[in-house]
């Protein structure tokens, strides 16, 4: 199983953000995953890299063509792939994986998160997504999608179409569950065509 994180490529943060991605990074690795991500040397993903490959795991690195400048692009990738757009970076991501989970990031990582989200609740993908809620980061979008069902704006059926952990060690338990939470997850427009 390959596990794509989608996470901050930001050097400013609290260093418990650096510690637990490469921690899970590392996790992922020694339980047999392989690693999916954008191949930033940067941030949270560069943490995840260097854990997997602490690990001995698989790396996938797949990148944007314009990223390729000096410092930007993690070096030690199992294989790496380029694309010409972030949208096409953003599909291949995609497809090379069976499961999501996202770390704390800023706008790239909202953007992705929402569009995997809107994904599944179509019904056109079936990654479990797991959102890693270091340090409490994901406590205020949590609340906000919260208000957004208590408005009606959001199905409550639709808060279960991800699942919270706040530790590496749920993270990779529910990585062993995912099949499980696969088959029993919402998705009240699977047969959309």
């Amino acid at each position: 199983m390959n596990v794509c994180i989608y996470g901050a490529s930001s050097t400013a943060l609290d260093d418990v953000y650096y510690r637990e991605s490469e921690k899970l990074g590392e996790q992922l690795a020694k339980n047999g995953y392989g690693l999916v991500f954008g191949a930033g040397n940067r941030g949270l993903m560069g943490s995840a890299a260097r854990g997997a490959h602490a690990g001995d795991g698989y790396i996938l690195g797949i990148v944007p063509s314009f990223f390729d400048m000096p410092g930007v692009i993690y070096q030690d990738c199992t294989e790496l792939i380029t694309t010409e757009t972030m949208r096409e970076r953003k599909q291949l991501m995609e497809e090379h994986s069976d499961a999501i989970v996202v770390l704390p990031g800023g706008i790239g990582t909202f953007e992705e998160f929402f569009e995997i989200y809107t994904l599944k609740q179509l019904g056109r993908v079936r990654h479990p997504i797991i959102i890693f809620n270091i340090n409490r980061y994901y406590d205020p979008l949590l609340a906000m999608l919260e208000h957004a069902v208590r408005e009606h704006f959001l199905d409550e059926e639709a808060m279960q179409l991800f699942v919270i952990s706040n530790s590496v060690e749920e993270v990779i338990e529910t990585l062993k569950n995912s099949d499980q939470l696969s088959d029993t997850q919402y998705r009240k427009y699977e047969n959309m065509q």
